[in-house]
């Protein structure tokens, strides 16, 4: 059965979200290339990954506010151009300080692409179509991440990290053509002025974060995702510095990344048959705090395959959490109006646990010598995140229980 035109054009909206994910996870391999090139120190390489971060955590919901107002088509490929000229940039640097401010602005362009898309698909797709479309987008951040993890310690080796780098500006600058070839132009672009004002946008803003729910679910994606990076984030340099390379390395940093996607998959079947939300939240963060510890504690430290059987348990049912967060974010936002600005405000507080947890974790390894203390963060992250999920399914509940 062939797609129609505005259906292609939403799979290519979720394709472009993958290729500003590529972005974020084009770091990791080349964390041993930079720190043997560039001198790059272990906290600085938790700086390096969470930089990317930076742009979300401080200026996300603004952004989201931005984006509904400049057009959604015209966010995303502005945000591609930002992340290719930045990548190109970053093939020439030779300090390990133009690499950081490098990163803050990718972090910029992956927010122009990230946050409208949603929006965008809903535009694109029939109605009934929606939920299972939104369950694909769930999944473009691991499905970058893995790619570039599985291909990062293939291509770095032969090519350098700044071919690596100029690989994806090439990759970012075509999937903006693309974009600009089969996305409808906004239809809201004659007149931005009339349909967004300022004075409106600044009601959206304060209608979300005066509203519980919003913050629910922001917060609670921040206990996830900065323990996910700082775990999937590192493994390229743990089992390097264990003797794991070339395509070994790739495969199985990539596969890590890649098992998320089932869990974010599995979220939507699950809440469709019935399950409770915090069911599934307890459930992903639940098999988190135990995968972590299998993966890092010292009483697995002679059993290998354990060890990485905790991290695809720590990824897989984690990726639970993100799929249940995005289909709370629509439920818990204030109104239909405010749903792209809620999105940001998730965005905002999951890039700050992104930012926070890599040099956390790596301060952690830093003072103890090894990675033993990774669980006691991974835990208390998950215990946080528990709490916050059975209070937003306390929200949910007296909200439907009123006439």
């Amino acid at each position: 059965m062939s797609l129609l035109p505005a259906q292609r054009a939403a799979w290519l909206v979720v394709l472009a979200g993958g290729v500003a994910a590529l972005q974020v996870g084009k770091l990791p391999p080349a964390l041993p290339a930079l720190q043997a090139e560039l001198g790059l120190t272990l906290v600085q390489s938790g700086f390096l990954l969470s930089m990317v971060q930076l742009a979300g955590m401080s200026l996300a919901v603004f952004m989201g506010l931005l984006a509904d107002g400049m057009g959604l088509r015209s966010s995303v490929v502005r945000g591609l151009c930002l992340l290719a000229l930045a990548s190109g940039l970053g093939a020439f640097a030779t300090s390990v300080t133009a690499l950081l401010v490098l990163r803050a602005i990718e972090g910029l362009g992956f927010l122009l692409v990230a946050l409208p898309a949603p929006a965008l698909i809903r535009r694109l797709v029939p109605v009934a179509q929606l939920p299972g479309m939104l369950g694909v987008w769930g999944a473009y951040m691991p499905t970058g991440t893995a790619l570039a993890l599985l291909a990062g310690p293939l291509f770095i080796p032969a090519w350098g990290w700044s071919a690596w780098w100029g690989l994806f500006a090439g990759v970012s600058l075509a999937m903006a053509a693309a974009l600009l070839r089969a996305v409808p132009a906004d239809p809201v672009t004659a007149h931005p002025r009339q349909a967004h004002g300022t004075v409106g946008a600044w009601q959206r803003l304060r209608s979300t974060l005066g509203t519980r729910g919003p913050w629910l679910v922001a917060l609670t994606f921040g206990m996830y995702s900065g323990q996910w990076l700082a775990v999937v984030g590192f493994l390229p340099s743990i089992y390097a510095a264990a003797g794991v390379g070339g395509a070994l390395l790739g495969v199985l940093t990539a596969l890590a990344a890649a098992v998320n996607i089932v869990g974010n998959m599995a979220s939507g079947r699950l809440l469709q048959r019935g399950w409770a939300p915090r069911t599934t939240l307890w459930l992903g963060f639940g098999a988190m705090a135990l995968g972590s510890t299998l993966a890092f504690a010292a009483f697995t430290e002679g059993l290998p395959w354990l060890r990485y059987a905790g991290v695809l348990v720590f990824s897989g049912l984690g990726g639970l959490v993100p799929g249940t967060l995005f289909s709370l974010a629509v439920r818990l936002a204030p109104g239909e109006q405010q749903v792209a600005t809620t999105v940001g405000w998730v965005q905002q507080l999951s890039a700050l646990g992104q930012f926070v947890g890599p040099p956390v974790v790596a301060a952690l390894a830093a003072r103890a010598g090894g990675w033993q203390f990774t669980p006691l963060f991974a835990v208390g992250c998950c215990a946080v995140g528990a709490v916050l999920a059975w209070a937003a399914e306390r929200l949910i509940s007296q909200a439907q229980s009123r006439p």
